[in-house]
């Protein structure tokens, strides 16, 4: 696999057209934190497979739309061209590519909002990136974030964008003891977690679950490792918490854990058993994180998405621990001390 990637990329380098293609698949990767462009490749494949059986070709073509308008804008802008090379300015456009036709009515009106919060992602980017360099950490997904929570608000603004898929706004209220029905097989645990990790992309899709584990061992197999652990991990936790069954099935505890798990554990720390261990408990925290979003922004009536992975993220990466392994020497009389 490294030899593909190595004549791949000395293919990329004597051609601007493959260039292209090769920063906007690696775009792709990048939602899960990955630079491979074979990865992005089987994300967009897999968000098809889903957007087909889903009965919403748009959610595809929107991710694909969001992906170009948001690179392209990059490349005008003059952004850095380290990172337009790893695909830095993609991943947020075709988060909000895939979450526009998600929760609202396509019309000519709709396409026009995609196309302007693509392109506004990579000037959230290049601004999250500005201040956040202060501190040391990545924008992450905060740039889609706030980009599609203004788009998704300002629908209940205008006439020509319809909301669909979203309950109306309202308070929260306790939903009670709901988990003690569920049907807590290895079947239920099995697809409540696949469909997590598809969930990253907005779509509930056992398959497309699949192809994403697949895309992210071409990667990393650490990656995959995280991810699977990841989805879970927040399975068990919201049953244990008595969350929503209905929500639990379709993954919707499990995207940001899932994010959480592959940042903290394999990404932006080098993977030993203390990570596993400080990824664990950022991975538990997500989901509480999640659930507090989920009845933050009810009243608004926009959904959380990866809210709760990004502020996690960066609580876990701003105090900047070392978790490497303690060094171990021997004093005079044998005994072993850390340093």
């Amino acid at each position: 696999m490294t030899g593909l990637v190595d004549r791949w990329s000395d293919v990329v380098g004597r051609s601007r057209a493959l260039w292209l293609l090769d920063i906007h698949l690696r775009g792709a990767g990048q939602v899960m934190l990955q630079n491979n462009p074979l990865t992005g490749l089987l994300f967009i494949l897999g968000i098809c497979w889903g957007a087909i059986a889903a009965g919403n070709l748009a959610l595809a073509i929107g991710g694909v739309v969001g992906l170009i308008v948001a690179t392209l804008t990059a490349i005008l802008l003059e952004a850095d061209e380290t990172a337009l090379d790893q695909g830095l300015f993609g991943f947020n456009g075709i988060l909000v590519g895939v979450a526009i036709p998600t929760f609202l009515a396509m019309s000519p009106a709709t396409w026009f909002i995609l196309i302007i919060g693509a392109a506004v992602s990579t000037i959230v980017m290049l601004a999250t990136s500005h201040v956040m360099k202060v501190w040391g950490v990545p924008a992450l997904t905060f740039p889609f974030v706030l980009t599609a929570w203004l788009v998704v608000l300002a629908a209940y603004s205008f006439g020509h964008l319809s909301i669909r898929g979203l309950a109306p706004p309202s308070l929260p209220t306790p939903i009670g003891e709901t988990a003690a029905s569920l049907d807590l097989s290895a079947g239920f645990f099995l697809t409540a977690s696949i469909k997590g990790i598809s969930q990253v992309f907005l779509i509930n899709n056992i398959i497309t679950g699949a192809m994403f584990i697949l895309a992210l061992l071409v990667s990393s197999g650490w990656a995959a490792g995280f991810a699977i652990l990841g989805s879970i991990v927040s399975v068990a936790v919201a049953l244990a918490l008595g969350s929503s069954p209905a929500a639990i099935d379709a993954g919707l505890y499990s995207f940001s854990p899932v994010l959480t798990a592959i940042a903290l554990g394999c990404v932006f720390f080098k993977p030993s058993s203390r990570v596993a261990l400080f990824a664990l408990l950022g991975t538990v925290f997500a989901v509480i994180v999640q659930a507090a979003f989920d009845a933050a922004l009810a009243p608004l009536g926009v959904p959380t998405f990866t809210i709760a992975f990004v502020l996690v993220t960066w609580l876990f990466l701003l105090p900047k621990l070392d978790l490497k392994p303690h060094r171990h020497e021997p004093l005079e009389d044998g005994i072993v001390t850390d340093r």
